[in-house]
C-alpha cells in the first residue's frame, strides 16, 4: 500500500512538470506584421504625400468616418494614416518606417520633383548613405516629422 501511495504520489508531482515540457516543445507560430498606425494632423496631405511618395495603391477602411485612409503594403501588411495629431512631432531618426525600392535613383528624383529632401544617416543633406553591405539608403520625413527610410535592397 505504501508503495502504491508513493507511486501515486509521485506520478501526480510529476503530471504538471510534464504538461509544462510538452507545451514549450511545441513550436510557436510568430506573430505577422498586420498593419502600422501614423497619427497624422492633415489626413488629405497625408494621403497625397504616401500616395504620391511611394505609389502605394489606397484600399477601402471600415469606419467611412473621414479620419482613415489605408493603403495596402503587399504581403507586409498594411499603412493606416489616423487623423487627429495635435501638432507635428519632433521624432528621432531611429524610429522609423523603412521601404525599399527597385533602384534608389529614380526614387530620388521622384523626391526632387515634389521638393522633398532627404539626407544621409549623419545628416548630410541631398546624400545618400552606402551601407557595408553596398545598400544604398536614404531618410527624409513626412508632413508630420516621422521619419522615413528608403533603400534599394538590391544585390
Amino acid at each position: 500500500m505504501k508503495l502504491f501511495t508513493l507511486i501515486l504520489v509521485f506520478t501526480l508531482a510529476c503530471h504538471p512538470f510534464q504538461d509544462s515540457i510538452a507545451q514549450t516543445s511545441q513550436k510557436m507560430t510568430p506573430a505577422l506584421l498586420n498593419h502600422i498606425a501614423v497619427y497624422v494632423t492633415d489626413l488629405e496631405k497625408s494621403t497625397d504625400f504616401y500616395k504620391n511618395t511611394f505609389g502605394f495603391n489606397q484600399i477601402p477602411e471600415p469606419f467611412h468616418d473621414g479620419k482613415h485612409t489605408w493603403f495596402s503594403l503587399g504581403a507586409a501588411g498594411q499603412l493606416h494614416l489616423i487623423k487627429g495629431a495635435k501638432g507635428k512631432g519632433s521624432f528621432d531618426k531611429n524610429e522609423h518606417l523603412c521601404f525599399s525600392v527597385a533602384s534608389i535613383d529614380p526614387f530620388i528624383e521622384r523626391l526632387k520633383k515634389q521638393n522633398i529632401a532627404y539626407e544621409n544617416w549623419a545628416g548630410m543633406a541631398q546624400s545618400v548613405t552606402l551601407r557595408v553591405d553596398g545598400i544604398k539608403q536614404i531618410y527624409f520625413q513626412d508632413p508630420d516629422g516621422h521619419w522615413l527610410e528608403v533603400n534599394d535592397d538590391q544585390k
